[in-house]
């Protein structure tokens, strides 16, 4: 039976060759990503004090950022400005790397309900263990409790239905990663117990992928390309400034035109995966049972990357 392929961040495995042997060859062979011939390279598009993550673009093309134990939008213009304040809103109760995820609306047919468009969702870390949801007002309730089975680290939609459409979060305990997901209406099942160690964002791959198989792999940053990406489009991540690391990063949210990553080769349903340390950045390509690996970008060599890539469709920051 062909399993659902679910793309983990993880700290200190190697993406390329997971993500190559989840494609068909062996893990113990040695991969070496191809550099292009003039790779892209990221840039500090807008300084933003400990920023650790961003959503999706909402359909106002603004970006919900997670910064400083607050949420914050920035927007097409390259503005900041503060959401979810006041007595009904969000700050984080405490933990270091709350990220987040913005819904779509997703239908979950098994609790015949739908997650709320624009919804934002959380990973709560003390207080009570769970996911906190964010409306578009920017009212926070709390949304799923979790139980205390390690350090909640991933969050992210399964727009594909492989997993029912549902909110997937990622709890990490000593060498092995618990996967959940949870329906829109708060219920919490447990997918697996047994996925690696982990760490940062999680992507699903789409059908189109080519990736649909194989067991879970660990990478950092990762996003898919989405349909639709083109020269005016645009890649993003954060930079969190992390004293003391050997890459300590720029407290900035760093940006690759899309006119750049098509020059390098880059298409849609390519996996984008980069570093935590550097920004040193890669595309996959799989077709059937063989993949493609490219180094496609690089980063100033303090950067610190934190959470998801994420793409716009061109009303980015620095534009």
């Amino acid at each position: 039976m062909r399993r659902p392929h679910l793309f983990l961040a993880a700290l200190g495995v190697s993406a390329l060759s997971a993500t190559l042997a989840a494609c068909g060859s062996s893990a113990s062979e040695r991969i070496t990503a191809v550099s292009v011939a003039s790779p892209a390279r990221w840039k500090p598009a807008v300084l933003i004090r400990r920023v650790l993550d961003l959503s999706t673009p909402r359909r106002d093309g603004t970006i919900v950022l997670a910064t400083a134990g607050h949420l914050a939008l920035l927007l097409p213009s390259g503005g900041v400005q503060q959401f979810a304040r006041g007595p009904a809103g969000y700050a984080n109760p405490g933990g270091e790397e709350p990220y987040l995820t913005l819904s779509t609306g997703e239908r979950v047919a098994s609790a015949r309900c739908t997650f709320p468009q624009q919804a934002l969702y959380v990973l709560r870390l003390q207080r009570g263990t769970g996911v906190t949801a964010v409306d578009v007002r920017g009212d926070a309730r709390g949304f799923a409790s979790l139980p205390r089975n390690g350090l909640e680290n991933g969050i992210t939609f399964d727009s594909t239905g492989r997993f029912g459409h549902r909110l997937l979060v990622t709890a990490t305990n000593g060498s092995r990663t618990t996967v959940y997901a949870i329906d829109c209406r708060g219920s919490v099942s447990t997918l697996t117990t047994t996925a690696p160690k982990l760490e940062g964002g999680i992507s699903v791959a789409p059908a189109a992928s080519g990736l649909a198989r194989g067991g879970d792999v660990g990478v950092e940053s990762t996003g898919f390309v989405p349909p639709g990406f083109r020269a005016g489009s645009s890649a993003l991540v954060a930079d969190r400034r992390t004293p003391g690391n050997p890459h300590p990063g720029d407290d900035a949210v760093l940006r690759i035109d899309g006119s750049s990553l098509i020059a390098a080769g880059v298409r849609p349903g390519d996996l984008i995966v980069a570093t935590e340390g550097g920004a040193q950045t890669d595309a996959i390509t799989c077709t059937g049972q063989s993949c493609r690996v490219r180094h496609i970008a690089d980063g100033p060599s303090i950067a610190h990357l934190e959470g998801h890539i994420v793409f716009t469709d061109g009303r980015a920051p620095g534009l």
